[in-house]
């Protein structure tokens, strides 16, 4: 990913965590200008080691259809 674009970013905005599940609510930017993506990333922690991770990606639309934004 770094390869092919080299100026991205990440900023976590929410960390959630509880009992054996962790949440990050997560603003990627692959190119410079460009809206992004909002992320859920879902862990599930065994013995301090990720056993199970899910993930939900969608990319920031120019207009909210609820007037709600993603962060």
């Amino acid at each position: 990913m770094k390869t092919a674009y080299p100026q991205s970013h990440s900023e976590i905005k929410r960390v959630v965590a509880e009992g054996d599940l962790v949440m990050l609510h997560v603003h990627s930017v692959l190119e410079p200008g460009s809206r992004g993506s909002a992320v859920i990333d879902i862990f599930r922690v065994e013995n301090n080691k990720m056993v199970e991770h899910w993930d939900v990606i969608q990319d920031i639309p120019a207009q909210s259809e609820n007037g709600n934004g993603m962060f």
